[in-house]
């Protein structure tokens, strides 16, 4: 549902604020995408993992409540792991699935052919 003019001019006023309030943390969001947020969080999960499993190994001999708790931190990492690279999967694809719609079928395989020409040693007819 789009915005009314009102509602624009008022999002537009609330940026305004926030930019001259707090410009370092406006420059932070702006640059950041949704695939480097998702990346960062499995950087994050795969390393918490790693901690957990030298957790549980440490742990192990000596306490097995601190090597159960080593193995829930790897459980935690683990499913935010995966959560993180489905939707890096699921971005990906909807963004290819995205260029298709967008283009009509004969461009599409016209600017395929065209590519693979380019690659593969220039002109068919030679």
């Amino acid at each position: 549902m789009p915005l009314n003019e009102n509602e624009q001019r008022i999002l537009a006023e609330i940026e305004r604020q926030f930019h001259s309030q707090d410009p370092k943390s406006a420059q932070m969001i702006a640059s950041t995408t949704l695939q480097r947020y998702l990346a960062r969080n499995c950087k994050w999960a795969a390393l918490g993992f790693v901690v957990g499993l030298v957790v549980l190994l440490v742990a192990f001999a000596s306490s097995w409540i601190l090597a159960i708790f080593g193995f829930l931190i790897m459980l935690v990492s683990s499913v935010v792991l995966i959560r993180n690279l489905t939707r890096i999967s699921r971005l990906g694809v909807e963004q290819v699935a995205q260029t298709f719609r967008s283009r009509n079928p004969s461009q599409s395989f016209s600017e395929l052919a065209r590519k693979l020409r380019e690659r593969f040693g220039g002109d068919a007819n030679s």
